[in-house]
């Protein structure tokens, strides 16, 4: 095959955050499916603040990237060669084929993608990790009541911008903060929350307090540090704390402590504080496609997208997201 395939490799681990140095452009051949294997030209492919734990050599969940290689992440693309029944040259599917043009993995690594149903986008978020993320972590942990109020940090990202929405539609009074007022005004007048506070301003505290007269029920956590401080003042007797991700922790090497009042305002209030991984329920993602799907074909669940172009520009975006210049997926 003539074709010459691109990869984002990792080229030195970031002291801090991320910098566009830590990443390099790479061509070579491209691959050859095996046996039962499934060659993919990738269309799109999604950053996600995951991905930064992956770039430290630090004890988690997953393995690192190392040095050298490919950096992880989720695409979607057409099929243009096949060694399995299950996909055919013209296909779109969706897998872990990480930051490249090009991708091999067996066919049971990948999913089809139809886009004659919804955009291939949405397999990126939408209906895909962060979709599931949020409605797996609401449902499972926040388990929403009509009523409670909702309050969801991190509010215009893949994940809290989810949250926010399937929440309205459970009949939640949501709250979404942010890091800056035309996010604020995303969150209200595009997504349907109820209220957005941002947390930069001077009077966060203030207002934070005003947004939640009838104080939290279920806080839906993806930035750990003084807004989960915040919250846990707030929250209702037996409240629900559900925590997803620390991304004001992930450009340091000095990690906050915990928040104060841990674990006294926990037992006062008898709050439930719990941390999930999506992959631990791989078996109920078809049930969280189907719902999200109708939500999104009967225009109840809006996506939202920054789109960055060529993957060059990987890089630098993922450095921009990381520092909150961008909104969904």
């Amino acid at each position: 095959m003539s074709d010459q395939m691109k990869r984002i490799v990792l080229a030195s681990r970031p002291d801090g955050a991320p910098t566009a140095d830590n990443f390099r452009l790479e061509e070579g051949p491209v691959p050859t499916p095996g046996d039962g294997e499934v060659l993919v030209r990738v269309k799109y492919m999604s950053l996600d603040p995951y991905m930064r734990g992956r770039m430290d050599d630090a004890k988690s969940y997953a393995a690192p990237v190392p040095v050298g290689g490919t950096m992880e992440g989720g695409s979607v693309g057409e099929v243009i060669a096949s060694n399995s029944p299950d996909f055919k040259p013209g296909d779109h599917a969706f897998g872990m084929l990480g930051w490249a043009t090009h991708g091999v993995l067996p066919a049971n690594q990948l999913r089809k993608v139809d886009p004659d149903q919804v955009s291939i986008t949405t397999s990126l978020g939408v209906l895909g990790m962060p979709g599931f993320t949020g409605w797996q972590g609401l449902m499972e942990y926040g388990r929403p009541k009509e009523g409670e109020t909702l309050v969801v940090a991190a509010a215009t990202g893949p994940v809290g911008s989810m949250v926010g929405q399937i929440a309205k539609l459970k009949g939640c009074r949501v709250v979404g903060v942010a890091g800056s007022d035309e996010k604020c005004q995303i969150l209200t007048k595009e997504l349907g929350f109820d209220v957005a506070v941002n947390y930069k301003n001077s009077d966060f505290r203030a207002a934070f307090k005003a947004a939640t007269p009838d104080r939290i029920d279920v806080y839906f956590d993806n930035t750990g540090g003084d807004i989960l401080g915040s919250a846990l003042f707030r929250m209702n007797a037996h409240g629900r704390i559900v925590c997803c991700g620390a991304v004001s922790q992930y450009d340091t090497s000095n990690p906050a402590g915990s928040p104060r009042g841990i674990p006294g305002l926990l037992v006062n209030n008898r709050v439930k504080m719990e941390g999930f991984l999506v992959f631990d329920f791989a078996q109920r993602y078809e049930e969280a496609r189907t719902e999200l799907l109708t939500w999104i074909k009967s225009g109840q669940l809006v996506p939202r997208m920054t789109e960055f172009h060529g993957l060059e520009s990987a890089g630098e975006a993922f450095v921009e997201l990381l520092a909150g210049g961008t909104v969904g997926t």
